[in-house]
């Protein structure tokens, strides 16, 4: 009887009650899209650090990170690109000679990094190919091309079939110097990346700079599930004598600003939340004071207080019921349309490129999401029907039903 009248309840003011179902729509559906839009600018951190610069996992001689020595390679890099090439987990993987130096050209110099690919892999893996604006990739048939980012190319002035001189040491610690030809300028979404790497053929480098063929400085890994990224990092350790590191331990703030964005998730959620509990406070109080007379004759036919504590609670709790699902289906659609087609934050891409991030954001939601928000909206209810339903209890049958 009790959930009867609770649910009639709620229905005879109907304008205020919908007025409340339909804030608690509005906000479970803004919060949804806020959490999907956060976890989608996550995600895009992630995916362009992996795409760009980790990968999903990296092969070094353990000793080469701590001074990118040019003689401390993986001997036998070749044959561990061919064996994980074959690897059902794998989704593509290359080899890359790795050499500190500097470009130069007739206006200016700067510090780089010299990255020697195998063009059809490292097309597979980071999908270099796509981020060429003018030109193309260095031509495997011919000598010491190399291609140079759009930063680098303003900084130098250079252009397409330009010639700078890359100065780097090899493997006798001697300083070698040598002249390549521009054959292609790119652009990535990563200011960082732009000014830190060139690409030159891997057979130049190896020529250049001594490295014994068939080795490599490092071996990128994208994996076709980036959750087994662990796992497939601790077997290549047993596999093999070099160090492998999933791209959490290669780049570190990935992992903090992942924590920082849920901490800010938590923080939100608590916002939306307590806006919430003081909305639904408000009505349910009103409720209760306008039932005064109702309240007391009820409690005075017989009807004992604990019964009128959960009418009340049942009332606020029939209005969340109602709101919540509408707007969690609401929220969970619009992400998904905006995750297939994605925002277009190009206007704010300078300010984008700063934190390596790309134009387009797909807001995503993590598998709990929903199931958090549906309990966070159930506790808030719960939480905001106790103290009208205490003022209701509280009320003195005599003096209720002599109230005008």
């Amino acid at each position: 009887m009790v959930p009867i009248i609770a649910w009639r309840n709620i229905w005879r003011s109907r304008t205020r009650s919908l007025v409340v179902i339909g804030s608690i729509v509005i906000g479970i559906w803004a919060l949804i899209f806020l959490l999907g839009f956060m976890q989608g600018q996550v995600d895009n951190y992630v995916s362009g650090i992996i795409e760009s610069e980790t990968s999903h996992l990296q092969m070094h001689n353990a000793q080469f990170e701590d001074d990118f020595d040019v003689k401390l390679t993986i001997d036998n890099a070749s044959k561990i690109v061919e064996d994980l090439e074959s690897d059902p987990g794998v989704h593509a993987v290359t080899s890359r000679i790795l050499l500190n130096g500097m470009i130069s050209s007739s206006a200016a110099a700067n510090g780089i990094m010299v990255k020697g690919i195998d063009l059809e892999r490292e097309d597979s893996v980071t999908h270099i190919l796509a981020k060429i604006m003018e030109g193309a990739a260095p031509d495997t048939s011919k000598r010491n091309q190399i291609l140079v980012s759009e930063r680098i190319a303003e900084k130098l002035k250079v252009k397409l079939r330009s010639k700078v001189v890359l100065t780097f040491q090899n493997t006798d610690a001697d300083i070698t110097t040598a002249a390549f030809r521009v054959s292609g300028i790119y652009k990535t979404h990563s200011k960082l990346h732009d000014e830190l790497y060139v690409f030159a053929n891997k057979k130049d480098l190896v020529r250049l700079a001594g490295v014994p063929p068939g080795s490599a400085h490092e071996i990128a890994i994208l994996l076709r599930e980036i959750d087994h990224s662990d796992a497939f990092a601790e077997n290549l350790n047993e596999t093999y004598p070099w160090k492998a590191e999933t791209y959490k331990q290669i780049s570190p703030d990935l992992e903090l600003f992942s924590s920082q964005i849920k901490l800010n998730l938590i923080i939100m959620t608590t916002i939306f939340m307590l806006a919430l509990i003081f909305g639904i406070i408000n009505t349910m109080l009103m409720a209760v004071l306008e039932r005064v007379r109702e309240l007391g004759m009820l409690m005075a036919v017989g009807m004992n207080r604990v019964r009128v504590f959960f009418m009340i609670v049942l009332e606020t709790l029939y209005i969340a019921l109602v709101g919540a699902p509408i707007g969690i289906i609401l929220g969970y659609f619009t992400t998904k349309y905006l995750n297939r087609v994605g925002i277009n934050l190009s206007a704010w891409s300078s300010a984008l490129e700063e934190f390596g991030m790309k134009d387009i954001v797909r807001p995503s939601l993590e598998s709990g999401t929903i199931l958090t928000v549906a309990i966070a909206v159930l506790i808030t209810a719960v939480l905001a029907s106790i103290y009208p339903a205490i003022k209701a209890i509280r009320l003195r049958p005599v003096q209720a039903l002599r109230k005008l």
